[in-house]
């Protein structure tokens, strides 16, 4: 069955059919409506938190003892949960966890117009940007593998209008909610300096095998329409190419960190004028 969703309901609905069993938040537009809907489905645990620290340090704790889990706020709160966030991303999980970080460009309902793509590149975790209701559906179900295969937290970056605008949205029933066995490893989670130097080099090496997981990965591809101009993009801006510029080729980047550089570059190789810029910069 297929339904208009905004891409906050869609996120919901990922939560409930990709097997999330815990999920925290605290409240900022545009995020809000996207725990407001998990709320919907008894499946999952939800709460709000007093603060995105907080709600950061749940969903972590629900990793590691083997949930999977989703944690939600908006970009300025990821100022306030980044002590943990930068923690997790040495340490690893068990579980799959995801850090919803809804972006607020033109400030519709922000002080700021901070760009949370940095955070993932300054973390070294893997970012996700869906262009569309389906997509963000999808790829709460992608964050989740992402994050058990590769042992790391992911962040799926939105904008105020992926968050609210209506795209349709194909149901399916939900799968199971797997629950790891709890297992004590305190050199892996306890971040004591002489723990974490040995993360770090694990962070790393997870680095490598993202950047070659990221030239493969389904949600980054090459659209080839006219050659004579071709237009890199991500998140909602993808919108705006194929209604402004229809016959442009695109590549569609849904992986942006790492990024792909061989397909980038193959892209490039294909057309006559390559536009990118800062990659899904406006709203």
């Amino acid at each position: 069955m297929n339904i208009l969703m905004t891409g906050n309901e869609a996120i919901a609905r990922g939560a409930y059919e990709y097997g999330i069993s815990v999920a925290a938040a605290y409240p900022g537009t545009p995020s809000t409506e996207i725990l407001e809907n998990i709320a919907k489905y008894p499946e999952i645990y939800s709460q709000w938190s007093p603060n995105e620290k907080v709600a950061m340090e749940v969903g972590i704790g629900a990793a590691i003892a083997g949930a999977r889990a989703m944690v939600t706020m908006k970009m300025v709160g990821v100022n306030v949960a980044a002590d943990p966030l930068f923690t997790v991303a040495y340490t690893g999980v068990r579980g799959g966890l995801v850090l919803i970080s809804a972006d607020d460009p033109g400030m519709h309902s922000s002080q700021n117009e901070q760009d949370n793509r940095c955070y993932a590149a300054f973390a070294k975790i893997p970012l996700l940007e869906p262009s569309d209701s389906q997509q963000c559906k999808d790829m709460v179900g992608l964050a989740m593998e992402i994050s058990e295969n590769f042992d790391t937290p992911v962040m799926m970056r939105i904008t105020t209008r992926i968050a609210h605008s209506q795209s349709e949205v194909e149901l399916k029933e939900p799968g199971e909610r797997p629950l790891k066995a709890y297992k004590k490893d305190a050199q892996k989670y306890v971040m004591l300096p002489a723990h974490g130097r040995a993360r770090r080099l694990a962070v790393e090496a997870r680095d490598k095998r993202l950047s070659k997981f990221t030239e493969s990965v389904e949600v980054n591809s090459i659209e080839m329409n006219d050659p004579a101009i071709g237009i890199i993009t991500s998140g909602i801006s993808y919108q705006y190419v194929k209604e402004g510029v229809p016959k442009a080729s695109v590549l569609l980047l849904g992986l942006t960190n790492p990024l792909p550089e061989g397909l980038i570059r193959k892209f490039a190789s294909q057309v006559e004028t390559l536009c990118g810029g800062r990659i899904g910069a406006i709203y």
